[in-house]
């Protein structure tokens, strides 16, 4: 009988310092849990320009004692329970995409209900060991003493300024001689750092119509129309979920029904190891057939392992961003009412809003062979098909299932990074498909970051990071909650 070893401790996220905070919480003793809160906090800090505080989000736990993997839901949530507001403000605006123009409604009124600070406080009370205090202090140092702005990071901000800077993200965002940061430039967060001292203190009950940051949003939305209401942060409680299987490579895939699932894609790719590069390319092109679109949400992921195998997938997003900071906080508000994509026809107030999330983990006979995520909207499909076949199926280490060259399929067009072979993209055309080459790797192409039995790999498109915790015992002088 073949005997797998277990995954190593360690995280993958899309930040240096996310997963710096993280580990650091493993060394302390902390569980996955606590490496995914503290990991999760700092991006909101480090990652600004993909999430932050204010936005949503989505968790697979495993439970190693128990042998069984959960979904915490704590995305956005429709607003409205205090009624509707007349004078909301909304913001058109076009945003290039690559190639493409994306267009997008943003403002207050396209702000949901919070989800983060509360899904993170619920992981943190069900499955964490450190303190709660311990696990916010790195976002705070984050935000109060600065971070350079990483290469992929900035190139989102570069895209995205006219949402970051066209309201009090300018003074965080712009230099003193009112041009756009740059890579290598250092963003420091007064506010914010005072927001995340009052997550520290208050939990999820900061978010609440009486808690510091719930105060401030219900002031600003007040003042500009915004939608949500008192009776909405009330009313926001994060879900624990079952999931949905798919079987794929061997393994069991247990992950949720994301608005573009991945659970289809899976289910009906052939083999892929030894097939040739045209083989390939035409098999995943045929997987991932169906209507799509090109959005230019941002997001981000992180995976976390302990010691004692417990396993945490999160993902978490603020949509495009609104462009409205919580003033004297430096939180952005998400802009999620203002993805079409998002808007199922039945949603009502309270209901939480669709998401393409798809936090997963892989079990055979011996535990968790592989957990992975990604950011990138649509591309979340295409991005974690494509990685899980190379390591499952494909026999590739992680990060090199990471950094291989991606395609992405939107209806009859195939979108591909630089690196398929002529034959891959000859076989795309002769199969009546247009191809549309990038001329370089390109974040469009989704943000993963996986731990599997080989190691961590985290995605260069977002400069992600993956690190490895030492397999010695807990240090000492670890101080549980």
């Amino acid at each position: 009988m073949t005997m797998f070893p277990p995954l190593p401790p360690g995280i993958a996220a899309g930040h240096a310092a996310t997963a710096a905070a993280g580990l650091d919480a493993l060394a302390d003793g902390g569980s996955a849990a606590d490496a995914a809160v503290a990991s999760s906090l700092a991006s909101c800090a480090a990652e600004v320009v993909m999430t932050g505080l204010a936005g949503g989000g989505h968790a697979i736990w495993w439970d190693a004692a128990t042998g069984r993997a959960e979904h915490l839901d704590f995305f956005v949530a429709m607003p409205g329970l205090g009624g509707a507001r007349p004078d909301a403000e909304v913001v058109e605006l076009a945003v290039p995409f690559g190639s493409e123009i994306v267009h997008y409604a943003i403002g207050i009124a396209s702000c949901g209900v919070p989800g983060v600070v509360a899904g993170l406080d619920e992981l943190w009370r069900r499955h964490g060991r450190l303190s709660w205090e311990r696990l916010v202090e790195p976002a705070v140092r984050i935000a109060r003493d600065g971070m350079p702005l990483p290469p992929a990071h900035a190139a989102c901000l570069a895209m995205l300024a006219p949402v970051m800077t066209m309201r009090e993200g300018a003074e965080i965002f712009l230099r003193e001689d009112g041009t756009l940061r740059e890579e290598g430039d250092t963003l420091v967060q007064p506010g914010l750092a005072l927001a995340l001292e009052a997550v520290a203190e208050e939990g999820a009950r900061v978010f609440a119509p009486d808690g510091t940051l719930g105060r401030a949003l219900l002031a600003l939305s007040e003042e500009r129309g915004g939608l949500v209401t008192a009776d909405d942060l009330a009313a926001y409680r994060p879900h624990w979920r079952g999931t949905i299987d798919v079987a794929y490579a061997g393994t069991r895939i247990a992950t949720r029904e994301a608005l573009t699932p991945l659970r289809p894609v899976l289910a009906s790719l052939p083999p892929l190891r030894g097939a040739r590069p045209a083989t390939r390319a035409l098999a995943l092109v045929r997987a991932l057939a169906g209507p799509d679109v090109v959005d230019a949400g941002h997001t981000t992921n992180l995976v976390a392992v302990d010691r004692d195998g417990n396993t945490c997938v999160l993902t978490t997003s603020l949509g495009l961003g609104s462009g409205d900071f919580l003033p004297g906080f430096q939180v952005h508000l998400n802009s999620m009412l203002g993805e079409s994509d998002l808007l199922g026809a039945a949603l009502r107030p309270g209901d939480r809003m669709e998401s393409m999330m798809s936090p997963f983990v892989a079990l055979d006979g011996a535990g968790v062979a592989l957990a992975a995520g990604s950011a990138g909207g649509t591309r979340i499909r295409s991005a974690l098909a494509q990685v899980t076949a190379g390591v499952l199926d494909e026999g590739l280490s992680p990060q090199e299932a990471v950094d291989r060259p991606r395609l992405h399929r939107v209806e009859r067009v195939v979108h591909v990074e630089p690196g398929f072979e002529p034959e891959a993209l000859a076989a795309l055309e002769d199969a009546g498909l247009t191809v549309t080459p990038w001329p370089a790797r390109h974040h469009y192409f989704g943000g993963v970051s996986l731990v599997a039995r080989a190691g961590g790999g985290a995605d260069p498109r977002r400069s992600g990071v993956a690190l490895a915790l030492d397999s010695g015992p807990a240090p000492a002088g670890s101080q549980p909650r």
